[in-house]
């Protein structure tokens, strides 16, 4: 009886449960689908994009050329295009930084794009569907403007009165 006991306690303990079989603590991509785990796979850890990686989420550091999530991602994204097809929370560092839904954090690149931003978004040209937070750039472009935005050429298409300034435009 303990024998039986024991051994389904080991099976219980160390068999990979779904959570953890769609989850990886790393990931190595040399271009999707070319990568250790496929493109469903969440990575809760470090993920290294040589050309191109693809995955569902990523909580941690996410490194590499062109970086791609589908699902949520947190943490520091770092390359030269990172694209972020569902929320992002942390801080996007690439040449283009493109995230589709929701973004809180810090944006940081030649070109910035977000559809609900709240927090800086820091480059040449910087454009949001909504933005609560600084916009610092050449040009700024935004629907809506809970914020400031410093730049040579600032758009907050919502507002009644000046929607379009040069240098400096806000909506408080």
């Amino acid at each position: 009886m303990r024998s039986l006991l024991a051994g389904l306690l080991l099976f219980v303990l160390f068999c990979p449960s779904p959570s953890a079989a769609e989850e990886t603590p790393i990931q190595l991509a040399l271009f999707e689908p070319v990568q250790i785990y496929d493109r469903d796979t969440s990575v809760r850890g470090i993920r290294l994009s040589l050309i191109y990686g693809y995955n569902h989420e990523l909580r941690g550091l996410d490194l590499g050329l062109v970086n791609r999530t589908s699902g949520l991602t947190k943490g520091l994204q770092h390359g030269l295009v990172g694209v972020a097809d569902s929320d992002f929370i942390g801080w996007q560092n690439n040449a283009i930084n493109l995230t589709e839904e929701s973004f809180l954090g810090l944006q940081s690149g030649a070109f910035n794009s977000a559809g609900d931003m709240e927090g800086l978004q820091w480059g040449l040209v910087n454009v949001t569907e909504h933005m609560a937070g600084l916009q610092v750039g050449f040009l700024n472009v935004t629907n809506t403007l809970e914020g400031l935005q410093i730049g040579l050429l600032n758009i907050a298409r919502g507002k009644e009165r000046f929607p379009v300034l040069p240098l400096v435009n806000w909506s408080f």
